[in-house]
């Protein structure tokens, strides 16, 4: 395994144009993954114990965090992120916060999951970054206050223990945890200011739910579904095509460079569990002069299976959701979307139900998992 990169210490004072120009970044490789914490799943940071110059809600904006030199208020520089005042000690002989003084913010995830790797960005906290951040992680039931988060019985898994971490850089962390976590808590050591959050993993579905639900999507983010490759990520994610919720612009789906040769663009994904499938929607919202031509779905049941017809090869309409209502269930767990020549699509829905053996498999995932 490669040791995933780190940074430290100060970055250098801006000096005007573009404040990306000496950002520290670098691949992550979980970044494929979902981000548990993305708004558009339904994730929140619910309370944070300091947020005196800038509030905790700017930690998961889906957008790169940004950053006005000129902007100030009555509280001092206002910056794209969550700011705590500087910690003092407790009095002029002891000036200094201790070792275990530190800011704290609770999140909780937009889908409960596996988290495998996670980025604590510091963009444009050149000066006034945490020295060094941990992140803890639990899973509760339901829908727990703060004050529940909190509460002495709590048990937290350390998920990033205490580590030194570098100002206006992209600070990645591998998880090794196996388990579902549904919060997180996020500390910076001793104060200071984190811009963007991000929580990459796999959803770990609640099997209960989905049995009370019957019919839902089985390859939506939320329920389980997951991108296993794709073609091209030129223009945007192919994670976006099961994202909840239409379209709402024409990056918040999928969309390809342009082909010059004779192929095609594809995406693969592996479904919640084993389930039968009994309609589709191909939505190509806000994709006007790029929607793909025509689409086809295959799909299989299990590993290593051969491939068959789900739905032949289709014309497909600029900025319009395709509906087809199959003429019987198709079973299988894993599909994929062929689309021709290029271009993109929106979003894919495959509305089903878990068969026994899938329901059976993902109960035993779930109890593995700690849930």
């Amino acid at each position: 395994m490669t040791a995933t990169p780190h940074f430290t210490g100060d970055a250098s004072p801006y000096g005007g144009g573009d404040p990306y120009a000496d950002h520290r970044t670098a691949d992550f490789p979980f970044t494929r993954l979902v981000d548990l914490a993305d708004r558009r799943l339904g994730a929140g940071v619910v309370a944070a114990n300091d947020e005196f110059f800038a509030e905790r809600e700017n930690l998961l904006r889906p957008e790169p965090a940004e950053f006005d030199p000129e902007r100030f208020g009555h509280k001092g520089k206002i910056m794209d992120g969550w700011e705590t005042r500087r910690r003092r000690g407790t009095g002029a002989t002891e000036p200094h916060p201790t070792d275990e003084d530190h800011d704290w913010a609770l999140v909780r995830l937009g889908a409960p999951g596996v988290v495998r790797g996670l980025i604590v960005d510091t963009a444009h906290f050149r000066g006034n970054y945490p020295q060094s951040v941990s992140v803890e992680a639990t899973s509760l039931p339901g829908s727990p206050s703060p004050e529940d988060l909190l509460a002495p019985d709590v048990t937290w898994t350390t998920l990033v223990p205490r580590t030194a971490v570098g100002g206006h850089a992209a600070n990645g962390f591998t998880v090794e945890a196996e388990q579902r976590f549904t919060h997180l808590r996020v500390n910076q050591h001793p104060d200071g200011g984190i811009a963007r959050l991000r929580v990459h993993g796999e959803v770990a579905p609640d099997p209960g739910w989905l049995a009370a639900l019957g019919t839902f999507d089985v390859a939506a983010l939320e329920n389980g579904g997951q991108v296993e490759d794709a073609s091209d990520r030129f223009y945007s994610p192919p994670t976006n095509t099961i994202a909840p919720g239409r379209s709402r612009q024409m990056d918040d789906g999928w969309e390809t460079r342009r082909r010059r040769d004779k192929g095609n663009d594809w995406i693969r994904y592996r479904l919640t569990a084993q389930s039968e499938i009994r309609a589709v929607e191909i939505d190509t919202a806000y994709l006007k002069g790029n929607a793909a031509g025509w689409a086809a779905l295959s799909i299989r049941d299990g590993e290593g299976a051969e491939w068959a017809e789900l739905l032949p090869r289709t014309r497909l309409q600029p900025d319009t959701n395709h509906r087809f209502v199959l003429p019987a269930p198709v079973r299988g767990t894993h599909v994929r979307i062929d689309i021709f020549p290029d271009g993109g699509i929106s979003r894919l829905r495959l509305f089903g139900s878990l068969t026994g053996e899938g329901a059976a498999r993902l109960a035993a995932r779930h109890e593995a998992l700690g849930g």
